[in-house]
């Protein structure tokens, strides 16, 4: 089974490199070059990215295209190019992807998991489900909420009263979901505020 989608990997591959050969130097009408890994456990989407990057490939989670929710509310977009180098590394992880689909259509474009809204003196993040808030006149967390893992109480007490950039990342404080979401808000905070500590 495993062998049969790593051929179809292959096979989509040449097609998708034969019509943007002849279509022309950019990419074919409608193709953007990127595609998304979708998964059915979020677990396999932190150990993914985690690999991917590692790999230093470019990649972004962002939530899967309303038709493609699966349970997993995360999918992971990467350059077509490196499929074939993607589905080795996680099959030597041992993850498979339920899918591997690339974005030719505007209705499979992923949605961006960040929102931002800022409150004049503050700037809040949300990540999927979970919310940052800092203070932008000295970039103190003013408030950590949403989402309903045991985790939450304790990642907003250790967070809450320190500066972004200064504070341990939510990731070596909590190990769920929401502790992952929380992680991809700081990250983000830390863009927009331009890498401050």
């Amino acid at each position: 089974m495993i062998a049969h989608a790593l051929h179809r990997m292959i096979e989509f591959g040449r097609r998708f490199a034969g019509r943007t050969k002849q279509e022309g130097p950019g990419p074919a009408k409608g193709v953007s070059g990127r595609g998304i890994l979708v998964f059915h456990h979020t677990s396999d989407v932190i150990r993914a990215e985690s690999l991917l990057r590692d790999a230093g490939m470019e990649i972004a989670v962002k939530g899967p295209p309303p038709e493609l929710r699966t349970g997993c509310d995360l999918v992971i977009e990467f350059p077509l190019i490196s499929q074939l180098e993607a589905a080795g590394i996680l099959e030597e992880a041992k993850i498979r992807p339920l899918q591997v689909l690339p974005l030719q259509d505007i209705l499979l474009e992923p949605v961006d998991l960040f929102h931002s809204r800022d409150f004049g003196d503050y700037l809040m993040v949300r990540a999927a489900n979970m919310k940052i808030t800092v203070d932008k006149r000295d970039l103190r967390i003013v408030n950590v909420s949403g989402g309903g893992c045991p985790d939450v109480p304790y990642l907003a007490e250790y967070l809450v009263g320190k500066r972004i950039g200064e504070a341990a990342p939510p990731r070596t404080l909590g190990h769920t979901l929401c502790g992952y979401a929380l992680q991809l808000a700081y990250e983000e905070l830390l863009r927009q505020c331009g890498g401050s500590s």
